[in-house]
């Protein structure tokens, strides 16, 4: 099954409660904001799936453990399938698992601190904690390096619109406030950058960037002339290469644990392939044709499609297409890695005001065409499709329906010097003296 209010409801209290936290500051007097325990009323929700949407997915270093996440939650999975075994939950929005070098811990994006921040977790999902504490800057999307030590992420940065671009920064796992790595070329650059991979030598990390020409923004771009590009930079010498170019782009770089392979997606007309690399010849491999549709032409800052992992060996890719988790060998052949999970979430029903749908009475909320008589006793006026006319200064509007002939009509005024034009027809007759009192114009 697919989900889609209950997508919807996680969702939504997800950005309820990411808002609020920002009213729980720490400033004296004001409560600070609990993320995973809101004083709002939640109730659970039973799910039981064996498929999902856009899902996150990484291979342990010893090949036997798949982390993926599910709909804000984050699980284990054995290579081969079977039941999943949940190690983050709760109302944080909790994705991008990847695996530390040792297979002990696991990094991960929540929100859990207020805001979109890269978290460390042991591998049982025990002893969570913060690595970044950005309080305004969403950090996204993280990538261990080989030894261990550091971590690299997405830093979101705005402009004077709500889309913007981001910055690859490297964290010490031991603490600290990290550095930029890959810059963004202007504060006005409104394009995307991310998707950082560190280089298996650790001498480098690959990221995707738009390389469409100028600084804005535009939605709906021709993929197929190539809108991202895969690059990497280099640590010792600060120079940028070109990986992956050309028609239908490329986005999500995966390189492959022997260095000599990248695994990335790239569009054709309009269907999303997985592709790979080999870094020494140069020759590229289609390894898989039916992928779900990457987000190219849009505005991506968790990514441009799901995380992916390689096999330890190097012989596949373990990646999430058409709702499954799926296998694939460097000769093509896929099978799907069977997963079942069977829990609860809890959600936060959105405020649900209670309207009446068809009242005798209510206010309208737009008079508009607002004409007054010359002798200002009278206003005409129209709202919701028809003329009112109203007695100076207190009177109740009147009107009468159109076209039911046999009465009266009402007649819309223009004043324009002292002369009253006709503007409008309706059932009654109303008449105003002229400026000079000497006669009636209708």
């Amino acid at each position: 099954m697919r989900f889609g209010a209950l997508g919807a409801a996680v969702l939504s209290a997800c950005v309820v409660a990411a808002a609020a936290a920002q009213e729980g500051d720490g400033t004296p007097g004001q409560p600070v904001w609990d993320v995973a325990a809101p004083p709002m009323t939640t109730r659970p929700v039973d799910i039981n799936v064996d498929e999902g949407t856009w899902m996150d997915v990484d291979v342990s270093p010893d090949g036997k453990t798949i982390a993926f996440d599910l709909l804000g939650d984050i699980y284990t999975l054995p290579i081969s399938g079977g039941e999943a075994t949940r190690i983050a939950e709760g109302l944080p929005y909790e994705m991008q698992p990847k695996f530390s070098p040792d297979g002990k811990r696991i990094a991960f994006t929540s929100d859990r601190g207020g805001g979109d921040n890269i978290w460390v977790m042991n591998v049982d999902g025990s002893d969570k904690r913060p690595l970044t504490k950005e309080t305004f800057r969403l950090l996204s999307e993280p990538s261990w390096s080989p030894d261990g030590r550091f971590i690299a992420a997405r830093k979101h940065f705005t402009t004077q619109r709500s889309l913007g671009t981001g910055e690859i920064w490297i964290y010490n796992v031991g603490g600290g406030d990290g550095f930029v790595a890959v810059k963004r070329a202007s504060e006005a650059l409104q394009k995307e950058l991310g998707e950082p991979a560190y280089a298996p030598d650790g001498g480098g990390i690959y990221y995707t960037r738009n390389v469409t020409p100028g600084n804005t923004f535009i939605y709906a771009q021709d993929s197929n002339t190539g809108i991202f590009s895969i690059e990497k930079y280099d640590f010792a010498t600060g120079e940028v290469s070109s990986v992956v170019t050309g028609a239908g782009g490329a986005t999500r770089p995966t390189p492959s644990p022997d260095g000599k392979k990248l695994a990335f997606v790239r569009r054709e007309r309009n269907q999303s392939r997985l592709y790979v690399k080999d870094l020494e010849t140069g020759a590229l491999t289609k390894l898989y044709d039916d992928l779900d549709l990457d987000l190219q032409e849009t505005w991506a800052v968790n990514g441009l499609y799901p995380g992916m992992s390689w096999l330890p060996d190097s012989t596949g890719v373990v990646f999430w297409a058409g709702g499954k988790i799926r296998r694939v060998d460097m000769a093509g052949n896929d099978q799907v890695i069977p997963f079942h999970v069977r829990d609860t979430r809890l959600v936060i029903d959105p405020p649900q005001p209670k309207t009446e749908v068809a009242p005798d009475t209510f206010r309208t909320q737009m008079p508009r065409y607002v004409s007054v008589s010359p002798d200002g006793r009278t206003a005409v006026f129209e709202s919701l499709g028809k003329l009112y006319v109203k007695s100076l200064p207190d009177g109740a509007p009147e009107t009468s329906d159109i076209g039911e002939g046999g009465g009266r009509r009402v007649v819309s005024l223009l004043v324009a010097g002292r002369q009253a034009y006709r503007l409008r027809q309706l059932e009654r007759r109303q008449s105003w003296p002229d400026q000079d009192g000497q006669r009636e114009r209708t």
